[in-house]
């Protein structure tokens, strides 16, 4: 009794303790931020978020606070932007107090701060330069781009019209047309459809991304240093994430063994050689787990995010079949049916363009953005953020900023067009993010966009197995109650929210170096350890974004050759929409698919097969990987890691 006693009298001490301990560090820490809930002891202001509505709930609390807040996921303060002013301000104005970059467990839990996304620092400055120009580059003597897009496209068409008009989720479908783009440019060849691996690749892909987005994914976010340990879905996701690893490990094994280093053939051939040249630098951040960790970001960001958008454009042109059928009028006029699309054609198809941008504004991809972090010390409308504080610039709230779109709730294609019909620019048009963390892969993303989407609508109409009325397109809504910049709490983390134009584009572009450093991601730090360049930070990122931008412009991003590649890719996708024959189909897979072969190209040197069984394999870890983080179990493990990685 005696032995009981002393043991549950130290254990009530230790808690006692680390409540103390909790509760001083906020108080320490909340002093200097801008306002926001009061967070509880490790768990911060859990209990004031939604992690089934994450971002509508942090908006909620921002309509008590303002543009600028803060809010603690766990025990890690977060300082929120909202609104184009805010953000644009924080990203741009002082773009390099904020290019760090934040956490983000799940990923986190593979990259650990290597790679050019996940990096910070010279690191994932020097792999985003190489990146850029590598893949700008890349292509030149080869074929282009445009090319590849368009050849995958026909593929694709010729998948969809096997299904022969029977109802078909596209996922798959879009998901194995956009990652053969990718894939052609990084392992330089495409998947076929139908090859097994390909398939488990998109699938471990899919699953990765989703569940990052469900409710545990939220929680482990939140609470990853004690739920990487518990079971869950989470365990699953970080076994979806090492086979991917594994994948890209064993390709650039391949790459290595037939390297040739006056004739580079894709991303990883130029990575390799630059590793060469530098073998003699001690500071070098081209190095083998940098390596990995790049590719692995690059056909991630080019598979996904494109056959997503991709994905939730059928559903709104299912929704609302007049917008469709003006495409359809304008491609009849401009491109015909005897010839594929070109990406020159878009500059005549105004209408055409600002459906494809409002189908990224309206669709909201990413609304919270990834986290940034302050690289100092920094003074931001009156507040002083702490060096390293992560920063959620709230994209979501730009996109749909009333001061830029007349309705930013409906779905409306007249936000991008003049009183002429002409096509019309906003500065509020942020998917891609600003600042110095924004997506170099944006142009390779708009020319695909815009050369699978036609070509498919070239071959086909949309048709639901309901009616338009029963079409849910608007699962989530804004909500403005706090402002756009405010506080909550992830455990004992404050956060600070950014939301709208006017507080994104103050924090991320007009103070863009304050607001670049990487926020905290349990998940993937846990599997990262910030290794590559999403993840990295400092000099670390620094060097590999550099490295990336350089390198993927060194193989045609931006350029005709990428063009030539996504137009190649756009034809392989449309054959396989064929196959389909007009059946319902989920455009998910092959969206993917073909997304994924254009960073394939740039990165591996060549596109998979949509059957490619490695490659299946790869698109099916990384599928698997964000529906584990998106769930509930993984949102449960992001909690608990920021409850104990801060803390304990």
């Amino acid at each position: 009794m005696l032995v009981s006693g002393l043991l549950l009298g130290a254990l009530f001490f230790c808690l006692s303790a680390l409540v103390v301990l909790s509760v001083w560090r906020q108080r320490k820490v909340r002093g200097s931020l801008p306002p926001g809930p009061t967070p509880l002891p490790f768990i911060g202001n859990y209990l004031q978020l939604n992690t089934k509505q994450m971002y509508d709930s942090i908006m909620k609390i921002g309509e008590k606070f303002g543009p600028v807040f803060t809010v603690h996921l766990g025990p890690r303060p977060i300082v929120v932007l909202s609104g184009y002013e805010a953000v644009k301000e924080a990203l741009v104005d002082q773009a390099e107090e904020f290019s760090g970059r934040g956490e983000q467990a799940t990923f986190d839990w593979l990259f650990k701060g290597f790679g050019v996304a996940f990096s910070n620092g010279e690191r994932a400055r020097q792999l985003r330069r190489f990146s850029i120009t590598t893949l700008r580059d890349f292509g030149m003597g080869k074929r282009g781009i445009e090319e590849r897009i368009q050849e995958e496209a026909g593929f694709l068409v010729e998948a969809l019209r096997g299904t022969k008009g029977a109802p078909i989720d596209p996922t798959f479908f879009l998901s194995r047309t956009v990652s053969n783009v990718i894939s052609s440019i990084v392992f330089g060849d495409r998947f076929e459809y139908e090859d097994k691996q390909f398939l488990s690749l998109l699938r471990m892909m899919l699953g990765s991304f989703q569940f990052t987005a469900t409710s545990m994914g939220q929680l482990y976010e939140m609470f990853s240093g004690v739920m990487k340990h518990l079971p869950g879905p989470q365990q699953q996701a970080f076994k979806e994430l090492q086979g991917l690893e594994d994948f890209i490990t064993e390709k650039v094994r391949e790459n290595q063994a037939t390297l040739d280093p006056n004739h580079p053939r894709n991303f990883i051939d130029s990575f390799l050689i630059k590793m060469q040249e530098e073998k003699k630098n001690p500071n070098t951040e081209f190095f083998m787990r940098n390596l990995t960790m790049t590719t692995l970001n690059l056909f991630f960001a080019g598979t996904e995010t494109v056959s997503t958008t991709l994905r939730y454009g059928f559903l709104l042109l299912m929704k609302h079949p007049e917008v469709e059928a003006k495409i359809h009028e304008e491609i009849d006029r401009v491109i015909g049916r005897n010839r594929s699309p070109k990406f020159e054609d878009k500059a005549k198809m105004p209408y055409t363009e600002a459906v494809i941008h409002e189908i990224q504004r309206f669709g909201d991809m990413i609304p919270m953005g990834l986290a940034r972090r302050v690289t100092k010390d920094t003074k931001f409308r009156g507040y002083l953020i702490p060096k390293g504080t992560e920063v959620y610039p709230m994209l979501g709230s730009v996109l749909r900023d009333q001061s830029f779109f007349a309705c930013p709730q409906d779905f409306n294609p007249q936000h991008f067009l003049d009183e002429k019909g002409q096509f019309k620019k906003s500065d509020a048009f942020v998917p891609f993010s600003i600042g110095k963390r924004y997506c170099f892969g944006e142009g390779l993303a708009r020319m695909e966009l815009f050369l699978f989407l036609t070509t498919i609508l070239q071959n086909f109409r949309f048709q639901s197995p309901l009616p338009k009325e029963a079409i849910d397109i608007s699962p989530k809504m804004l909500s403005l109650k706090y402002g756009p910049v405010y506080t909550f709490h992830l455990g004992s983390r404050p956060c600070v929210v950014i939301a709208g134009y006017q507080a994104l584009k103050e924090s991320l572009i007009d103070r863009a170096e304050e607001f670049g450093g990487r926020g905290e991601f349990p998940a993937v730090q846990m599997w990262s350890h910030g290794d590559g360049i999403v993840y990295g930070k400092g000099e670390r990122w620094k060097q590999l974004r550099r490295f990336a931008i350089a390198t993927l412009k060194n193989f045609g991003m931006g350029k005709r050759s990428l063009e030539e590649r996504i137009r190649e890719e756009a034809q392989h996708l449309c054959e396989e929409f064929q196959k389909t024959e007009g059946a319902p189909f989920d455009p998910t897979f092959f969206l993917s698919c073909a997304g994924s072969n254009i960073i394939s190209s740039l990165v591996f040197g060549d596109r998979f097969a949509y059957d490619d069984p490695k490659f299946l394999e790869l698109m099916a870890l990384i599928n698997s990987n964000w529906r584990i983080m998106s769930s509930f179990w993984g949102q449960v493990s992001s909690v608990v890691e920021m409850m104990s990685g801060k803390v304990l």
